[in-house]
């Protein structure tokens, strides 16, 4: 079984100091289409091996591709969001290459007359100061239009990958999903934070597939996948230096980590004398480090020549002027406009933008929760759970509709919020709706007054000292006799209330 070598790495400040940092990303977007780029097969995530193919995505004999009208809509809409030109004129290309999971043994792509070129996307990070953002633009090479390859799965070793493994298997259900591949040109001086630019502009890019509704951007399925190129220019120069791709990165947290350790390998090998082998790698999120995957190919590696089963995209100006008309409200502009509505301080709204819970409690208020209710739970615990899990926030089993519903149970006097922890936490663990939890754990405020005032006076005849000192003023005191009563209700009691009660029974 082969093993895993540790790369031998520089300090980040350091390499800074020596080096300017370059960084290219191509991310890869699966659009949600029903059916193929080239064919009529399904594209439903997780249905069994190799149950949505045919002749045409299988690579068969005499089988024609057919392009998917919507998939090149989508490419359009895609390219406009991005401020990219939109070609008046392109045609696919073939990619050819040898790999398992390529079933005809070419990707059909497009090569260089792309559908979109020359755009740009702005992406906001925390400043540096501490107070609002900074914002980065990150120039777009091309948008183009292609498919997605099958899925190997590599049986019997400890990794997942083929080294190792005792056999493998193929599901070709994805090949032929349709693809947009967004490259970008060289991203240059961002220094120190490019690892952060990285994660910005991965997420910038998954917010605006969302708002644009053309994929649901779901990394962790694959959906949307990140191959990021690293390489080092000594200071002062202007000679782009060998690069690395690391394939497949998978998640917004493993793009930053992925940018930032090949920089310091990087660093280590230049320093000490050797060379950057322009490669593949492998990101290992465990572990945090990247191996060696194949030599990189270049583009004349491919093979590429025009497709001749397919004729030429031209969409009219008419049309791309219609589809430019569709686009929504771009996801930064929208954030600032949801902001205000909220009246989240900056520090919030980014918090709440990193976890990526603006959808959620958007959604939430929509469905009846207050905003500072909704920035409240999903922040809170559902956030740290999902952080513990490496999970996204919408995969754990809340909905806004429960929060919504959480909100209205406390609203209306029925949970204080010791007991609305409570029932989110029965929410997270799967027992049903915040109303379903509550009842099954018997968690309601006691509304019966006589027994509340019982509570309190006896709480009161207990603590003669305590109650001499609210009398001479001391309004403080009442803390420790409201933590009382709450035992003695067995929480099951409105705090505020219990204070007014002593107060009032104190004068």
């Amino acid at each position: 079984m082969a093993t895993t070598t540790t790369d031998a790495v520089m300090d980040y400040d350091e390499v800074l100091e020596r080096f300017d940092p370059v960084m290219g990303l191509e991310v890869h977007v699966e659009l949600s289409t029903a059916t193929k780029m080239f064919c009529s097969c399904a594209t439903e995530f997780g249905a069994e091996p190799n149950t949505q193919v045919c002749p045409v995505c299988l690579g068969l004999p005499g089988a024609l591709p057919v392009v998917n009208a919507t998939g090149v809509e989508s490419a359009i809409r895609i390219g406009l969001a991005l401020n990219c030109q939109i070609a008046e004129w392109c045609r696919f290309a073939r990619k050819n290459y040898f790999y398992p999971d390529m079933p005809k043994n070419f990707q059909t792509s497009q090569y260089d007359e792309p559908i979109a070129f020359d755009g740009y996307l702005d992406v906001e990070i925390p400043s540096s100061t501490g107070e609002g953002v900074d914002v980065f633009r990150v120039e777009i090479e091309r948008a183009h239009m292609e498919e997605d390859t099958g899925k190997s799965l590599h049986v019997g070793g400890s990794t997942g990958r083929i080294h190792g493994a005792e056999y493998s298997l193929l599901d070709y259900n994805r090949a032929g999903i349709p693809l947009i591949e967004i490259v970008t040109k060289p991203v240059v001086g961002a220094g120190e934070r490019m690892p952060e630019v990285a994660k910005a502009y991965v997420s910038a890019i998954r917010d605006l597939m969302r708002a644009l509704d053309v994929s649901d951007a779901r990394m962790e399925q694959g959906s949307m996948r990140c191959d990021a190129n690293v390489s080092l220019m000594p200071k002062g120069s202007t000679q782009l230096g060998t690069r690395t791709e690391t394939k497949n990165v998978n998640s917004l947290r493993s793009v930053e980590r992925a940018v930032r350790y090949e920089m310091t390998r990087h660093g280590a090998i230049l320093s000490g004398g050797g060379s950057i082998l322009q490669e593949t790698r492998h990101w290992h999120e465990d572990t945090g480090v990247t191996t060696s995957g194949r030599e990189k190919s270049d583009a004349e590696d491919y093979r590429y020549f025009p497709e001749p089963d397919l004729v030429p995209v031209a969409p009219s100006r008419e049309w791309v002027e219609e589809l430019r008309a569709t686009l929504p409200e771009p996801p930064g502009r929208r954030r600032k406009r949801l902001q205000g509505e909220w009246g989240y301080s900056d520090l919030e709204m980014r918090d709440v933008v990193n976890a990526g819970a603006v959808e959620l409690i958007e959604a939430s208020v929509a469905a009846g929760a207050t905003p500072a209710a909704a920035r409240k739970w999903w922040m809170g615990e559902v956030s740290r759970r999902a952080n513990d899990q490496v999970r996204d926030l919408a995969d754990m089993g809340v909905t806004p509709e429960h929060v919504a519903e959480l909100d209205g149970l406390v609203r209306d006097g029925r949970l204080n919020d010791s007991m609305a922890r409570q029932v989110m936490d029965g929410v997270l663990a799967g027992e049903g709706s915040p109303r379903e939890v509550a009842d099954a754990r018997g968690l309601e405020l006691v509304q019966d007054d006589s027994a509340l005032e019982a509570a309190v006076d006896e709480v009161l005849g207990r603590n003669a000292d305590i109650v001499a000192k609210i009398q001479d003023g001391k309004v403080q005191a009442a803390g420790a006799l409201i933590g009382q009563v709450m035992k003695a209700m067995k929480g099951q009691a409105d705090a505020a209330k219990v204070r007014e009660l002593i107060l009032a029974k104190c004068q």
